[in-house]
């Protein structure tokens, strides 16, 4: 190497280590952050925050009949929460009301509306009458019967409406019922649960996919606007679980039961504004969001369901 060459070496050799050594500096402070709030939110928890003593004495969950909304009603009934149940069939309705009062001996109220249509809200707004709500659970949510084309759902028209209405139209009605008072008394926490579909786009579930996108930047959105002034707004985005949405019968690690779930999930409210609510979930979700393209995702995706769907209508055929 020439004089000139060993020279400029020199130059930029020391300008280099400075830049290696804080570019180290820098990831190696960024790893510990990442242990300490990974620590943090699924070790240690911020479960004392979820009480009515903080937020305020009523929780509200649609949905409230069976799965992920029953076990966020029964888990807040636990913590003290007096407890407005709100679905399709006042019979179900019935009967959670009455376990959750004898297990927990809280003050229950049930509220029969289907989500599917739009002009219940003002039996809802009159059924919240002056009840001191802490949180809001919207919950309620609808897929697809089995995976399909866009183009060949059954009756398409009206499952787009149906599912928009249940799926987006309600969480941003029953939002726009609770937040006001939240906002006046400074406090309170809306939970919207949404899905680890939105994290990408699910060919085959496209609009379920896609109304679960928008509840989770509604949820954020919404967070940005109202922090300021008191009100936690979170986005709960669950992967598989043991649920009767979701098909799955034998609750594993990875696919747990709702009250499994819903207990680690109540944990991160007021440290993740955007959660997947239970650590294998999280683990899941960076792996699909962060080290995999989400062409490879979206492809994996379409594989998985084109079989479940010709499962599907095969058994059809059959039966």
């Amino acid at each position: 190497m020439s004089t000139s060459g060993l020279a400029v070496l020199r130059a930029v050799e020391t300008p280099l280590l400075c830049l290696g050594a804080l570019t180290a500096a820098w990831l190696s402070v960024c790893s510990v952050y990442r242990l300490l709030s990974g620590l943090r939110v699924w070790v240690l928890g911020n479960g004392r925050l979820v009480s009515p003593a903080k937020l305020g004495q009523w929780a509200v969950v649609t949905g409230a009949t069976d799965g992920i909304g029953k076990a966020y009603a029964e888990e807040l009934a636990r913590r003290g929460f007096h407890i407005v149940l709100i679905s399709r069939s006042q019979e179900k309705l019935d009967d959670v009301s009455k376990s959750i009062g004898d297990k927990c001996g809280v003050q229950t109220k049930t509220i029969a509306a289907d989500f599917s249509t739009t002009d219940i809200y003002p039996k809802i707004e009159e059924g919240l009458a002056g009840l001191e709500i802490g949180i809001l659970v919207n919950n309620v949510g609808v897929s697809y019967g089995y995976p399909e084309f866009f183009l060949s759902v059954p009756n398409l028209d009206s499952f787009i409406n149906t599912l928009i209405n249940v799926n987006i139209t309600s969480v941003c009605q029953m939002t726009s019922l609770v937040l006001p008072r939240m906002v006046e008394r400074k406090k309170g926490a809306i939970l919207n649960i949404s899905s680890a579909s939105a994290m990408a786009p699910i060919p085959l579930l496209t609009v379920y996919s896609a109304s679960k996108a928008f509840v989770d930047f509604f949820s954020r959105g919404l967070e940005a606007e109202y922090q300021s002034q008191g009100i936690i707004i979170q986005s709960v985005l669950p992967s598989f679980v043991a649920t009767k949405l979701s098909k799955i019968r034998r609750a594993t690690l990875d696919k747990p039961t709702p009250q499994r779930y819903v207990a680690a999930a109540l944990n991160t409210v007021g440290l993740q504004s955007q959660t997947s609510g239970y650590f294998p979930h999280a683990v899941l979700g960076w792996v699909t969001t962060v080290l995999l393209p989400a062409k490879l995702v979206t492809s994996y995706m379409m594989g998985m369901l084109m079989s479940q769907r010709a499962y599907y209508l095969k058994k059809q055929k059959q039966g």
